[in-house]
């Protein structure tokens, strides 16, 4: 709105009198909002090891603390860190409570076959440096659309968001009912289990039920996996309770299965992003033409390479120098987006595209997988 426009209003004169009186502005706002965007979202953190905690036979927790800081951005229960190691990353669950952040703890379970996973916990000593992400993530508790008193159905290292969540709400006296099924193949293989069961006697809003697959002749608590029987005898009726999963890929229509037999809807159950599909080739768009052992050419400006139809471009790509910004590795994030210029890639049904995605060619890098030769705008 112009000048002239505006002294047609009734005391407009005086107020851009008052406003042209004021002493100038010098302030670099610009710097000032960047480094308040850099203290609370970081886009990376220079951390190291200070502990290293041995909580099964199979899994450990990593106390990261700031190389170059003393308090660490804060982050909400469920969120994760992208841990950047070996030319590659690897998001992990935070596993402390929101409460202290003088430091993050990681909770890693070793993974059959599994590159990082297994890397950190044969190789990483106390005092070495960590390169990660500032915290990330959409799987955290929402008071208005989640409701007061949830469900968590963990498998695996799985628990390590369920374990921040419940410390979340005991140091912060929160008003919440949170019910933990906690599915392990034996009982040694439970983490946090001295912790979640003390926390679950002393606090009555928590509740920790362990259901065992393969159980020993000790065991006296639930068995077999976490079927709707199962769920439906600890829980009781549902209703319209948030239920969160977080734990290994099968775990996912698995537990979408037995819920959906107790009737439960979809839209009040909430998954954790845990990687790339094991095996695309069993996604019903999977074409039947697609061979995930062929080999096709990827180009990426002058750069080409071959590549498996089977394995996703992300790691693809990153194996031959060439790294896109990366953080879930699920499909979720949008951070590794690409182009496809030519050729045919297929998505994974893990892939959370932009609704203009399809139209313009972009993927995400860490669900897709080249079909043919293709050409990237990276």
């Amino acid at each position: 709105m112009n000048r002239e426009l505006l002294e047609r209003f009734d005391g407009a004169a005086e107020i851009l009198t008052e406003i042209s009186s004021r002493p100038k502005d010098t302030e670099d706002h610009l710097t000032e909002t960047r480094s308040t965007i850099d203290t609370y979202h970081p886009k990376r953190l220079h951390l190291a090891v200070s502990e290293i905690i041995d909580e099964t036979a199979t899994s450990k927790t990593f106390r990261l603390r700031g190389a170059d800081r003393g308090v660490l951005p804060p982050f909400q229960a469920g969120q994760y860190i992208n841990v950047f190691i070996d030319g590659t990353s690897r998001p992990f669950a935070i596993s402390s409570t929101p409460a202290r952040l003088d430091h993050y703890d990681i909770t890693v379970r070793r993974v059959p076959g599994g590159r990082i996973s297994n890397l950190l916990l044969d190789t990483v000593d106390v005092g070495q440096p960590i390169l990660t992400t500032g915290p990330m993530g959409t799987f955290h508790h929402n008071p208005l659309f989640h409701g007061e008193d949830v469900v968590f159905l963990a498998g695996g290292s799985g628990v390590a968001p369920a374990m921040s969540m419940i410390r979340d709400i005991v140091d912060h006296d929160l008003p919440r009912r949170f019910h933990l099924i906690y599915g392990s193949r034996e009982d040694s293989d439970i983490i946090f289990r001295a912790e979640l069961d003390t926390l679950a006697a002393a606090h009555p809003a928590i509740r920790v039920d362990h259901v065992i697959a393969e159980p020993n002749g000790d065991w006296a608590g639930p068995t077999g996996f976490l079927t709707a029987d199962t769920i439906s005898a600890l829980t009781g009726p549902l209703g319209q309770r948030m239920v969160y999963v977080c734990g290994p890929q099968a775990l996912y229509p698995f537990a979408v299965q037995q819920l959906s037999a107790l009737g439960h809807p979809r839209n009040r159950i909430r998954f954790e992003a845990n990687g790339a599909p094991a095996d695309p080739t069993t996604q019903p768009h999977w074409p039947d033409w697609a061979d995930p052992a062929t080999e096709v050419t990827v180009t990426v400006g002058d750069t080409a390479f071959r590549a498996r139809c089977g394995r996703p471009l992300l790691d693809a790509l990153e194996d031959n120098g060439l790294r896109p910004e990366a953080a879930c590795r699920s499909g979720e994030c949008s951070l590794c987006r690409v182009r496809v210029l030519k050729g045919e890639v297929h998505e994974a049904e893990e892939a959370k595209p932009r609704l203009c995605d399809k139209q313009y060619g972009y993927v995400h890098s860490c669900v897709s997988y080249p079909l043919t030769d293709v050409e990237l705008d990276v």
